[in-house]
């Protein structure tokens, strides 16, 4: 399902709100209709130039972008929407031997109805991460490192709030939500290889819709990968629908 499209500040908060979430050591926000992230992590979103508005950019920002990574020792990479309006971006980009990769959906929804898909008990939320909430992200069957990255970026950000399932006093199910710039956003959902299948999902997602209404917030956007056929399905449940479609742009 499309989502119809998404006005100059809805763009521009929503990426914000996605900064905001993964909290990168450093944003430069001083390039007209960029946002540049500086991170040393495995976290794509956390390192990658993003586009505030979907037109008017001209392509030799490319390179103007590359020199402020470079400034700091970082190769330049980039997340850019697959729309008209940036064609021109992705044409330099090319030019230069960068490659598309990682396509992955921007997709928008309600608070409302993501509530809705939650028919058990909520899971747990609190305003700061805990070991048992950490620890479903260095489960087996992870890889550790990226696990570590993640919680090390999440537990930074001081905009979002933690939720966890538990099982027999293990942590089986966990997820954040990201709470600024007038949005909910859904970041590092994941349930432990054993425990799929359940709806402890559902349960995560619900406890943060509980958590957002009570902030005041109508609107929730979530990215996932293109390819991701199970998390699609439950996000369509819960509402969603794609606003559009990114690569992440990278020299091999």
């Amino acid at each position: 399902m499309r989502h119809p499209p998404l006005n100059d500040d809805a763009i521009a908060s929503l990426e914000r709100a996605t900064l905001d979430a993964v909290a990168p050591p450093a944003v430069h926000d001083a390039l007209d209709g960029w946002l540049l992230p500086f991170d040393t992590s495995t976290i794509g979103r956390a390192k990658s130039a993003v586009p505030t508005r979907h037109h008017g950019l001209p392509p030799q920002s490319v390179q103007a972008i590359e020199t402020q990574y470079a400034g700091r020792g970082l190769r330049a990479a980039f997340r850019i929407a697959d729309v008209p309006g940036l064609r021109n971006v992705q044409a330099e980009l090319a030019r230069l031997g960068y490659q598309a990769q990682q396509p992955t959906l921007v997709q928008v929804g309600t608070v409302a109805a993501l509530r809705a898909i939650c028919t058990g008990e909520p899971a747990r939320v609190a305003d700061r991460p805990s070991p048992a909430w950490s620890s479903v992200y260095l489960a087996e069957g992870f890889d550790l490192v990226d696990g570590a990255h993640r919680v090390q970026a999440l537990s930074r950000s001081a905009h979002l709030v933690y939720a966890h399932v538990e099982e027999n006093g293990q942590a089986v199910a966990a997820g954040t939500a990201a709470l600024s710039q007038g949005w909910a956003s859904i970041h590092g959902m994941r349930t432990v290889l054993t425990h799929r299948g359940r709806g402890l999902a559902a349960r995560i997602l619900g406890a943060l819709a509980d958590t957002a209404t009570q902030r005041g917030l109508e609107r929730v956007f979530l990215q996932v990968e293109e390819g991701n056929a199970a998390a699609l399905a439950l996000y369509a449940r819960a509402g969603f629908a794609t606003a559009w479609r990114y690569h992440y742009w990278r020299h091999p």
